[in-house]
């Protein structure tokens, strides 16, 4: 009775929306017909690490979408250089516009022939989604008038004709064209990419987070998996200082600082002049930044630099020490190396072994409290993390990480997730002890999304669950991680590799397994005969013939090396995958050059099909999560139009 009651009392809150049986029968028959059309297309990207300009360059092209259907309209009437730019001037309207106006006459003959040409690949790439969404995408203010030219019959009668024509004269003659051109541009733009999938890592490396964020807020529509440079940027902003430290150490390793300073407002000076004070002596040479322009700084800047890269350093070794003595449930021992130094000796004990150190000037280090600040120190950290947690900037990045993103999804029968699920070595998912509670599997990962979540929105107790962030940052039990040990202060300090080689977790071999990938999807409730797994994390070195297709299909690793620091390694620069009506699509891409060079000289990222996979059968929207919704709208709705028939709710005509 009181599934009946509640049954009747949701379908009398439906009948607002619909108020009789015109209005849920039109409904019901939208709802059937968009069950029918092909299914949008997805992308997913992984491991952007602050490399904006590739990024906004995929997302303008499509992932190649948008050439490829240009190809199909006109590859046998216009010639490939002016499809080329045709797709350009899609990819960076404005630009591109200012750039031909200043290089060529643009006559009314052209902008005639550009907006024709427009209509019909915006025609062609909004061919799958309804009437209705598509109007509700264009942003300009030209819906009436892109409505109209869209769904012009292909071919109309005389005055017909001659009304599309006249649409196109007048929007010459009153001089916005170009304004047209832009609105058509982003519209087809936005009808690429039906929704896209970001697994993990936007931080670090790259210079320009910050400007990656932005655009994806701004996207129409997507979901994002941390990673875990994510989850230390996450941790940082809400006033873990070994976070702090770490990103702070990472951005000097890096070169990025300014990111700090300039974007997000954080002031460097009070570190800065603590490192030159403290290492005045000390060229650091070990602490030059990895990857850095060599116009950019004169020897004394460098010399500058690696001596904040190395205060930082020592910094962060000291507060992660202070935090594996506060949590000895981290289990974590391993990581205390500042106490096994002799320095009157140079060397250091690590698990067991006694390695030489490059190094031994550690001036603040006292060795009867190895991991305590000293004051001016203290004084560094505290300042930096009133600074991270002020920030109205990061505070605003962090608010739309945190509640867009996830540890993991499942999306139209796939997993999607960064690094990791740790398993042991027979394949079996690992047992780890969690926030008081032995767990595993799905279990496991949907404790660490829970107390992510917690982190951010308890705020009254965040000061006592905000370790947790650097915890998952750098354990081996953790799925952003999934190494026996983050051997940083090894690749400092010690020059044998044979010290800091990192093991990584059975899964990173044993999901190449095709009955291990099974398992990990039945553990999620997903179908393994048409299910995937989707992760990145650990860059696929093409070049040395690694493969990111494994498990006979199962699973995608879509690391390539989107970040220019991995792509010597790699030998590409990053993979595309996309997932359309037709089925799964990867794509590896060539480096790309720069935003002026693909406006001025058309030069696009060369993408290079590595595989094409489908079932022989075309995915409809009806064969999606979407389409199980709609599914439940339709039965709701036919329930909603029994109860009109038979008295049961009165209608309002």
């Amino acid at each position: 009775m009181e599934k009946l009651y509640n049954k009747e009392k949701y379908l009398r809150l439906l009948s607002k929306d619909y108020k009789n049986i015109n209005e849920v029968a039109e409904e019901i028959i939208n709802l059937q017909a968009i069950l029918n059309l092909p299914k949008g297309t997805e992308m997913f990207l992984s491991d952007i690490h602050g490399e904006y300009e590739p990024l906004i360059h995929i997302l303008n092209n499509g992932g190649g979408i948008i050439r490829s259907k240009i190809d199909e309209v006109f590859g046998t009437t216009i010639s490939k250089k002016e499809r080329s730019t045709l797709a350009t001037l899609i990819y960076y309207p404005e630009q591109k516009l200012k750039y031909m106006k200043e290089t060529e006459n643009l006559d009314d003959e052209w902008y005639k022939i550009t907006l024709y040409r427009l209509i019909e690949v915006t025609k062609k790439v909004s061919s799958k989604y309804t009437r209705s969404k598509v109007r509700k995408a264009i942003k300009s203010g030209f819906e009436y008038v892109i409505d109209e030219l869209l769904n012009a019959p292909a071919s109309t009668e005389k005055d017909k004709e001659r009304y599309y024509e006249q649409i196109i004269k007048t929007i010459i003659s009153l001089n916005q064209a170009e304004s047209f051109i832009i609105a058509m541009s982003d519209l087809i733009k936005i009808m690429a990419i039906d929704h896209l999938h970001i697994i993990g890592d936007i931080f670090d490396r790259g210079s320009r987070p910050d400007l990656v964020i932005d655009k994806l807020k701004n996207f129409h529509s997507l979901d994002m998996q941390w990673g875990n440079h994510d989850i230390s940027w996450m941790g940082a902003a809400m006033g873990n200082k070994a976070s702090i430290a770490t990103v702070v150490r990472i951005c000097a390793r890096y070169d990025n600082l300014e990111i700090l300073e300039d974007v997000y407002g954080i002031n460097i000076r009070p570190l800065s002049n603590f490192a030159m004070k403290t290492y005045e002596d000390d060229e650091c040479e070990n602490f030059t930044p990895k990857s850095y322009d060599k116009n950019k700084y004169t020897k004394t800047d460098l010399e500058n630099l690696a001596k904040i890269h190395k205060a930082i350093s020592v910094i962060q070794f000291k507060l992660e020490g202070q935090l594996i003595k506060k949590h000895p449930e981290y289990n974590l021992d391993n990581r205390l190396l500042l106490d096994k130094m002799n320095l009157r000796k140079a060397t250091v004990v690590v698990d067991g072994i006694k390695y030489k150190l490059n190094d031994t000037n550690f001036p603040t280090v006292n060795p009867q409290d190895p991991y305590k600040l000293s004051e001016e120190e203290q004084e560094v950290v505290d300042r930096l993390c009133d600074a991270f947690t002020h920030s109205l900037k990061l505070n605003e990045h962090m608010k739309f990480i945190y509640q867009k993103g996830e540890l993991y999804t499942i999306f139209n029968s796939n997993l999607l997730f960064h690094a990791c699920i740790p398993l042991e070595e027979d394949g079996s998912f690992r047992k780890v002890n969690f926030m008081g509670k032995e767990v595993s599997g799905r279990e496991y990962l949907d404790a660490i999304n829970d107390t992510i979540k917690q982190v951010y929105y308890d705020v009254e107790n965040r000061k006592e669950l905000v370790d947790i962030m650097w915890y998952l940052w750098l354990s081996p039990d953790s799925p952003f991680f999934g190494k026996d040990k983050m051997a940083t202060f090894e690749s400092y300090f010690i020059d044998d590799k044979k010290s800091y080689k990192e093991e990584k977790n059975a899964y990173y071999y044993l999901s190449g397994e095709e009955e291990i990938c099974d398992n990990i999807l039945k553990e999620f409730g997903l179908d393994t005969k048409h299910s995937h797994i989707v992760n990145g994390h650990i860059p696929v070195k093409a070049k040395d013939g690694e493969s990111p297709i494994r498990a006979n299909g199962k699973l995608l690793v879509i690391d390539g090396g989107f970040a220019k620091s991995y792509q010597e390694k790699t030998g590409n620069a990053g993979y595309i995958l996309t997932n359309n009506s037709h089925g799964l699509l990867l794509s590896q891409n060539r480096p790309f050059e720069s935003v002026e060079k693909a406006i001025e000289e058309e030069k696009d990222i060369i993408s290079e099909i590595i595989v094409r996979k489908t079932d022989g059968n075309r995915k409809r929207v009806g064969d999606t999560d979407i389409g199980v919704v709609l599914r439940q709208q339709i039965a709701d709705l036919e329930e909603l139009l029994e109860f009109y028939e038979i008295g049961k709710i009165k209608q309002i005509n």
